[in-house]
């Protein structure tokens, strides 16, 4: 990084101030405020500056970064680029993928997609079509499974598994919300959805076409208590449907049900499937 942490937090906060308070657009950007926004990304790229951060525990927005994120949509314009032979239109290239093959990261392609300003750790694997954002954070030995998306901010940790299918929503804004956190260890079934800032705790293993969302009650059987926003972790999660209190209804017979998420303890049976894996990785 060109300038340290706090500078650029000062020059961030800085322009999102003008930003805010005069209006200032891509028209208006000086030298100076071009290379703040490109310096921004590149500490992103590098995994200088993360949109989350986690702090006694708990997982909290780091909302200077954010800012900065958005910064890099107000403050460029539309312009047309090229990848592969075809036009396309957008404020942002796509990232500079030469440093992942020097430290042992895979990365397939026609339609694996990695967007500036997001951070992929050493030996990892993204398979294609995939497609990762700006703010995004991809930790080491992390696969990135085959139609999978990594939203803008998330924070996925290290050695996960992603499965087919899979999408980690993006939190942009406001500022102040906790993007989607896949932690250490994770293992999601193909076609799961984690949206909504919702928390995946270390180490757990998530049944195939999960949603996971704040919206939706996680029954955890381990402490017996009905939580919201989080799986804690190291648990075993799967969907389950629950009677919903709309109950009888003329339209249809019999009661109605609403989606809820089960999470029990871990099983060796399970762990064991799931390191099986491991060898895709080698």
């Amino acid at each position: 990084m060109s300038r340290s942490y706090d500078a650029l937090e000062a020059d961030v906060e800085d322009l999102w101030e003008r930003v805010q308070t005069d209006g200032l657009g891509p028209a208006d950007l000086d030298p100076a405020d071009a290379d703040t926004i490109d310096t921004f990304l590149d500490a992103l790229e590098a995994g200088e500056v993360r949109a989350a951060e986690k702090d006694a525990g708990e997982w909290e927005a780091v909302e200077w970064v954010k800012r900065g994120v958005l910064l890099n949509f107000s403050l460029r314009e539309t312009e047309a680029r090229e990848y592969g032979g075809v036009t396309y239109h957008d404020v942002l290239p796509l990232r500079d993928t030469a440093d992942l093959g020097e430290r042992g990261t895979r990365n397939t392609p026609d339609g694996t997609t990695i967007r500036r300003g997001a951070y992929v750790g050493s030996d990892a694997i993204l398979m294609s079509p995939a497609f990762v954002n700006i703010g995004a954070h991809v930790g080491d030995g992390t696969l990135v499974d085959s139609c999978d998306t990594v939203g803008s901010c998330a924070q996925i940790g290290d050695d996960v598994k992603l499965g087919a299918n899979t999408l980690i929503g993006g939190v942009l804004e406001p500022v102040e919300d906790a993007p989607v956190v896949v932690e250490d260890g994770v293992s999601l079934g193909a076609g799961c959805r984690v949206t909504s800032g919702f928390v995946v705790g270390e180490n757990s293993v998530v049944g195939e076409n999960t949603l996971l969302t704040p919206r939706i009650p996680v029954y955890d059987l381990v402490d017996e208590e009905v939580i919201y926003g989080h799986l804690p972790p190291e648990r075993r999660a799967f969907t389950r449907f629950v009677e919903s209190s709309i109950g009888e209804h003329d339209l249809f017979d019999g009661g109605a049900y609403k989606p809820a998420v089960v999470a029990t303890d871990l099983e060796a049976s399970t762990l064991e499937a799931s390191q099986r894996e491991e060898a895709l990785r080698e």
